[in-house]
C-alpha cells in the first residue's frame, strides 16, 4: 500500500504484561518483536479486516470477523464513539507470536488505533486512544485490562487502571531478558487458574511487594526494586501450566536478575536486570532451562523503557 493522506501505517511493539506484581495494572515495553497494522480510509460507513498475515504459527486462525479482532473491534469503537460518516479498512502483519504472553492481541488493536488515528482531521491526544485500545483488549480476552495497551501507546513502564493510563518512571540502567518457549498459553485458559479465592495474608503480601516495587522505580533504588519483585498471588498457580518454567526463573536468579516472573499470561518468562550485560550474560542460561524441559526458546534483551506504538513511512 503506497504511503498517502488516506493510508497509515503503524507498529506497535510487544510488552510485559503485569511485571509480575502488578496483574492487570501494570506493564511495560519491550524492543523485540512488534506488530504491523496498514489503515486506510473508505467511503464505507464500516470496519474491514482485509487480511491477516505474518510468519508467526496461528495466523490465518486470526478472525477476519472486525467483532472478533482485536484491532477491527478497536475501530469500530474509534468510529463509533467519534461518529465518523466514513470507516477503516485494514491489514495486518503479526510479528508477536500468539499465545506467547507477549501482548500480541493488544499490539494488533494499538497499531491500528494509532495509524488510523493519524487519518482523522484533529488526531486524539495518545491517552484519548485508551479505552478503544482496551474494548479491543476485550475482543481477545473477554475483559478490559491495560496492563499490555498502555505500554504499548506511551512506551517504557505504565501504569493501567480501568479509566487511565499512566507512564511511570524507569531508571535507564534497568534492563530486561523476555525468554518466550515454543508453547502456546491461551490468555482465557490462563486466568481460569486464578478463579479461586486468595487467602487475605497473600493478598497483604502482595501488596507489600507491589508498594516496595513502585517506590523503587520512584527512586531508581535497585534493591527495592528487588525486594517487590516477587509474584504471591498469580505466579503460584500459572506456574505450572509453564513446563520448564523454575528452571528459567532460577536461571535468571543465579545470573543476578531483580526479579523473574511470568510475562502477561504465559507462556513466556520475563527478568530484570540492573544492567545490560548482565541481562546478556543471562538470556542463553534462561532459554537452557526451557530446554531441559523439552522446548526451544527465543530471548530477547531491552531496556525496560522500550518503545511505544509509532508510525512508519
Amino acid at each position: 500500500m503506497s504511503p498517502d493522506s488516506n493510508s497509515a501505517c503503524a507498529f506497535a511493539p510487544a510488552s510485559v504484561g503485569n511485571i509480575g506484581v502488578g496483574f492487570d495494572l501494570l506493564g511495560h515495553a519491550i524492543d523485540g518483536p512488534r506488530d504491523l497494522a496498514r489503515v486506510r480510509r473508505i467511503d464505507a460507513a464500516q470496519v474491514r479486516v482485509d487480511a491477516v498475515r505474518g510468519a508467526v504459527a496461528g495466523t490465518d486462525a486470526i478472525p477476519l470477523d472486525p467483532q472478533r479482532n482485536t484491532a477491527g473491534r478497536a475501530l469500530q469503537a474509534l468510529r463509533e464513539s467519534l461518529g465518523l460518516p466514513w470507516g477503516f479498512a485494514l491489514e495486518l502483519e503479526k510479528g508477536i507470536p500468539l499465545g506467547s504472553g507477549l501482548g500480541g492481541s493488544a499490539a494488533s488493536c494499538v497499531a491500528a488505533l494509532v495509524a488510523a488515528n493519524a487519518l482523522l482531521e484533529r488526531p486524539l491526544p495518545r491517552e484519548a486512544l485508551y479505552p478503544f485500545a482496551l474494548d479491543g483488549e476485550a475482543a481477545a480476552s473477554g475483559s478490559r485490562h491495560g496492563d499490555n495497551v498502555a505500554p504499548m501507546l506511551l512506551g517504557g513502564v505504565a501504569m493501567a487502571t480501568p479509566e487511565r493510563l499512566l507512564a511511570l518512571p524507569v531508571p535507564e540502567w534497568l534492563h530486561c531478558v523476555v525468554v518466550h518457549p515454543d508453547q502456546v498459553l491461551e490468555t482465557r485458559r490462563s486466568r481460569a487458574a486464578l478463579a479461586d479465592p486468595f487467602p487475605l495474608e497473600v493478598v497483604v503480601a502482595h501488596h507489600t511487594h507491589l508498594a516496595l516495587f513502585l517506590t523503587g522505580l520512584a527512586r531508581g533504588d535497585a534493591a527495592l526494586i528487588a525486594a517487590g519483585l516477587r509474584d504471591v498471588l498469580v505466579e503460584p498457580r500459572r506456574a505450572p501450566l509453564i513446563p520448564g518454567f523454575a528452571a528459567v526463573k532460577a536461571a535468571a536468579l543465579k545470573h543476578g536478575a531483580l526479579g523473574s516472573s511470568i510475562s502477561g499470561g504465559g507462556p513466556s518468562v520475563f527478568a530484570w536486570f540492573a544492567s545490560r550485560a548482565q541481562a546478556e550474560a543471562a538470556a542463553a542460561p534462561m532459554r537452557a532451562g526451557f530446554a531441559a524441559a523439552g522446548f526451544e526458546a527465543r530471548s530477547h534483551v531491552s531496556p525496560v523503557a522500550g518503545p511505544r506504538a509509532e508510525l512508519l513511512p
